[in-house]
């Protein structure tokens, strides 16, 4: 007697597969790729002015796909963070990156000029940086938080100021732009 051990296994054995088939299949999570878009390398210096900090994927790419990404993931989350040029282009209120770049470098100039007025470069997630006046902290006023100023896409200006404070912060002033800022700077430092 003879018997066929096998013959009707051979359709179940699976076909061995090629190493293509064992590479991984990645899909891209847009929530990751957007932290990566943002991030700065570990091997960023020290910034002192926000000219420092564009290190990132979203002040080095072709702007066309830094505002192709950031529109894709933002549909996932509208509080997505995201540098505030980025915001005001995706809003078609600012023409470009570069601008954006020329008013916070501007702004730059204008304050490492006076005394008493320090870059602070640790913003949120995507962020340039702010400006803080320090003789405003502690000073005869008391106030445990000093006068900063900081870029916004809430307004046209696209500078706003948090004047000193010690508790709640206060709502923010529009300042209408550079020659707002400048004209306005001697009402801000007054506050000590």
């Amino acid at each position: 007697m003879t018997v066929d051990a096998g013959h009707d296994l051979i359709s179940a054995i699976p076909v061995a597969r090629s190493e293509a088939d064992l590479q991984p299949r990645l899909e891209p999570m847009l929530d990751l790729e957007w932290s990566q878009a943002i991030e700065l390398p570990r091997f960023a210096l020290p910034a002192t002015r926000p000219g420092d900090l564009r290190q990132a994927w979203v002040h080095r790419a072709a702007e066309a796909e830094v505002l192709t990404l950031y529109l894709r993931a933002r549909q996932a989350d509208e509080q997505l963070p995201a540098p505030w040029w980025l915001r005001a282009m995706a809003g078609g209120r600012l023409e470009s990156r570069e601008l954006g770049f020329r008013i916070e470098d501007r702004i730059a100039q204008l304050l490492t000029r006076r005394p008493g007025w320090e870059f602070v470069p640790w913003a949120a997630d995507g962020e340039s940086g702010y400006w803080e006046f320090m003789p405003s902290e502690r000073g005869k006023s008391g106030h445990s938080i000093p006068t900063t100023v900081l870029n916004t896409d809430r307004h046209d200006g696209w500078i706003d100021v948090l004047p000193a404070h010690s508790s709640g912060t206060p709502a923010p002033i529009a300042v209408s732009g550079l020659s707002g800022l400048r004209a306005r700077l001697g009402e801000f430092e007054a506050v000590r």
